[in-house]
Order: C-alpha cells, then structure tokens, then sequence
C-alpha cells in the first residue's frame, strides 16, 4: 500500500467524526534536518531515565535516553540529532514491578554502565535539559552525575499549559494520544522522542509548545512555604495546589508572576488570620529560576 492510498483510507475512517486514527510516533536515528536555515539557534536535550524506584537518594538509574536538538528564536525546531541511550547494572537483582513497567531485565543491565564523560559533554553543550517529568529526572541525573549540576531545566508536565490548548490530563502517553500520536512509553528512548514530537504541536495563541515552555520556564517564580500553617487547614492548602513535602514537613507551591501577590493574599486570609492559629506571621518566600527549579 502506497502512501496516498493509506492517507484516503484514513480520510475515509475519520470522515464521520466517530473515529480518528493515532499514528506511531516517528523520529529516525538519524540526524533530521527540519529547515534549512541553522543561523541563530539554540540547542536543547530532552532526558528521561528509568530507575529501581522512586526515591533519588536510595535508588539507581538503570537507564539514560537523551537526545539532542537546535531550535530557533520562535521555538520552533529546525534540526533534531541521533539518538543516545545507556544502560547501567545497578548492582542488585530489579524488582518485578520495574521489569514489568519498563521491560528491562536484569539479564539487560549486566557489566553495563552510563558513560558519564558522553551524557556530560551531550548537556553541557546545551542551554535547556527538558523532561517531561523534571522534578524526578533532574534529581537522579544530578545523584548519578553531580558533575552536570545546575543547569537550566524545563517541565513539558507542569510548565505548558496544556489545558487551555484542550487537551485532559498532563500524562506523556495521554497527551501524546490527544496530539494524534501512540509509541511504547515507559522505554527512556521513546518517551524523549514523545516529548520532542509533542514541544512541535501549535498551541492556540500560534506558539510552539517548546516556546510556550521556555517562555514559562526562563521566568522567575517564587516558592511559597507555608511554614507554621495550623493542621486545620491542610484540605484548604491541598485544594489550593500545594503540595505536601514530607522531609521539610511543609506545604508549598510555586507561583508565577503577578499571581504571587494573588496567593500572599489569600494565605494571609485562609492560613495565616488569627482564627487559624498559624504558629508563623507569613509563609517562607523564595525565588526561583530554571537553574534551581526541579532540583
């Protein structure tokens, strides 16, 4: 079957408006020239590991994708470059549930190791590290790899707004469904060309969402603690969009923009007015770049 017949085929399946057809998302290994012009550009990796667990502090990498690409002023990108993954024996036997959610074996990590002189040089040479999930990946990468500490980041998750374009939900596999496209998620490879694919969608105000991202992201915020918040209005704080933190045993969020003042407000009216008995006048204020965010 020829091209032009697929594409009637899928005109056909689609033309009720009760179907609709997701194509595999198609990056090759080889270097993709996406226009002409490279004067003038920046250069971007998308990273994404796969660990042992959760926690940075107790478990390991057992695998490194990360690929790089140049972009220009309007965010869109003109070139994307081959592909590099690593593997790395973690020194013990993985437990079921990662085999099962990541397809990797323990017989697939043996003798093998991240060549972190390889993954230093690839970031280094980059202006943004962008991962879709940037509080978890740039804590591991930055345990495995101190070396490449502070660097600017960026959140494809929680730094695009992806609700006002129409799209539900924040997953990388979810998101990528409502653009259109399908790949094998939970391998480091196919989740970094799922976030590129999807940095190239067209938002509703014409931007890119890789310029959305960089607009959001190079933007300082400012992280709110609310120390000294009484118990009685944790559900308040929850509902608001802070989050718990367990080890500083703190509620926090980060704000951006003339949005600070909004939220100051309101904690001064639901978390920090007498009738709550806050044990502090105020929450702990701090700013935040890319360079620190996510770490």
């Amino acid at each position: 079957m020829n091209c032009d017949d697929r594409a009637d085929i899928i005109r056909r399946i689609e033309a009720d408006g009760n179907h609709r057809v997701l194509h595999r998302v198609s990056i090759g290994e080889e270097v993709e020239r996406l226009a002409d012009n490279l004067e003038n550009t920046s250069i971007g990796v998308v990273i994404d590991v796969e660990t042992t667990g959760l926690n940075p502090k107790i478990d390991k990498v057992i695998e490194l994708a990360a690929r790089r690409f140049l972009f220009d002023e309007a965010g869109t990108i003109v070139e994307i470059e081959s592909g590099r993954c690593w593997r790395e024996d973690p020194g013990h036997f993985l437990d079921a549930e990662i085999i099962q959610l990541t397809g990797i074996t323990d017989a697939d990590l043996v003798g093998r190791s991240i060549d972190s002189d390889a993954v230093e040089e690839l970031l280094r040479s980059a202006q943004i590290v962008i991962a879709h999930n940037a509080e978890f990946d740039r804590k591991f990468v930055e345990r495995r790899l101190p070396q490449v500490a502070g660097q600017a980041w960026c959140c494809t998750c929680r730094e695009i707004n992806w609700a006002t374009a129409g799209y539900d939900g924040r997953s990388l596999g979810w998101l990528a469904a409502q653009a259109g496209w399908f790949y094998d998620a939970h391998r480091a490879g196919n989740d970094v060309d799922a976030v590129i694919a999807l940095l190239q969608v067209r938002m509703p105000d014409g931007r890119t969402a890789l310029r959305e991202l960089l607009d959001t992201s190079g933007d300082t915020s400012v992280l709110l603690k609310a120390r000294g918040a009484s118990f009685e209005v944790k559900d308040a704080l929850r509902l608001r969009g802070y989050r718990w933190d367990p080890e500083e045993k703190v509620w926090k969020r980060e704000v951006y923009g003339s949005a600070v003042m909004d939220e100051e407000f309101w904690l001064s009216q639901n978390v920090y007015a007498p009738q709550f008995r806050p044990r502090d006048y105020g929450p702990e204020r701090t700013e935040i770049t890319w360079f620190e965010r996510h770490a």
